[in-house]
Order: structure tokens, then sequence, then C-alpha cells
């Protein structure tokens, strides 16, 4: 059954009414969203972007925004597109090729803000996220902790985290901890 926008705006969050974060470092949960994982070969990229109304990234790292839609180059056939309600339809009118799976009950997003930002992300995974080696629009699959995430650097001091909903208590636990720990030692990147 594909997700309605009416279904996406009841949908109960796993981290509803959470709140977090320090002097530094503010965490909040992300509003309902449709994601997709989205599979196609190179030669049917243009005709999902086309279909989706968004450019798909092709280089890795990268993601590309616009039209209330983002989509996060995961590999070389592979993203992760988040945005409103219509994405397997969109996805379906290409005529391409592809493998779109709803895993919009699988994630949700944890957003994480502030001077400290990447500091608080830095407590539970190992990866350089200053703005040289990890700029803005940046993503990538990795590791917070012992839970699989895709990160997102959304603006220069702040991230969406995108995480399994049975990890998101404990995502958002250790970014609190991380929040906390970056109030006290503030080092910038």
């Amino acid at each position: 059954m594909v997700d309605s926008g009416a279904d996406l705006a009841s949908r109960t969050l796993p981290l509803a009414g959470a709140h977090g974060g320090s002097s530094v470092v503010l965490l909040e949960p992300a509003g309902p969203a449709e994601r997709i994982s989205l599979r196609a070969r190179a030669e049917d990229v243009a005709a999902l972007s086309n279909a989706i109304g968004l450019d798909l990234p092709v280089r890795p790292k990268t993601s590309a925004s616009g039209n209330g839609r983002t989509a996060l180059w995961l590999g070389p056939d592979e993203w992760l597109v988040i945005g409103e309600a219509g994405l397997v339809q969109a996805a379906a009118s290409s005529g391409a090729l592809h493998s779109a799976t709803d895993v919009s009950h699988r994630n949700t997003a944890i957003l994480v803000s502030g001077p400290g930002a990447a500091a608080a992300i830095n407590s539970g995974c190992p990866l350089d996220l200053s703005l040289a080696a990890f700029p803005v629009a940046a993503c990538t699959r990795t590791l917070l902790g012992k839970v699989e995430i895709v990160l997102l650097r959304t603006a220069e001091d702040a991230f969406r985290v995108e995480v399994w909903r049975s990890f998101s208590g404990y995502a958002f636990g250790l970014l609190g901890e991380g929040a906390r720990d970056a109030a006290l030692n503030p080092e910038p990147l």
C-alpha cells in the first residue's frame, strides 16, 4: 500500500515530544516525510530525475534538493529520496527500469543544529565533519554508536540524521550525551 499525504500527516512519530540538546546543540525530531529507497541503472537516472522533479546526484557523498524533495546518493545505483507523498508514484511514471521501495515506516529523522552539532555527532560517529571534508549537502551512510544512519549536512551547523525507527531512541539519547559534552568542551572542527 502506498502512503497518502493524509497518512504522512497523521503518522505517530517514534520521537514525538522528544526534545534535547544543550547550550550549543539543538536536537529535535524531524516532521513526517515519505522516503523511498531508489535503485536504478545509470542509463535510467535521467528519466527518473525528470519524473521525480529533481536531478538525482551521481557522485559519492552528494545530495540534491528541490521541489520539496531531497535525494541522497548512497551508492552507484542507490538513493534515499525524502519528501512529501507521491514519490513512489512519481518514480513509477518515469517509464524507466528501477526499484522504488517505500521505507517511510522504517525510518525517522533527528535534526541536529547549532555550533556544537558536528561535535555532538562525532561523539558516536568517527567521520571528519569539518566543512572542508563534509561540506553543506554532503551525505553518507555511516554508523552512530552501534546503529546505521544516513547523515546529511543541511547547513554549516545543521545535520539530518536518518535512522531506523527502532533505533531512534538510542540515537537520540547518544546525540543528547554528545550535545552535553559539546557544551562542556567547545572545540570547533
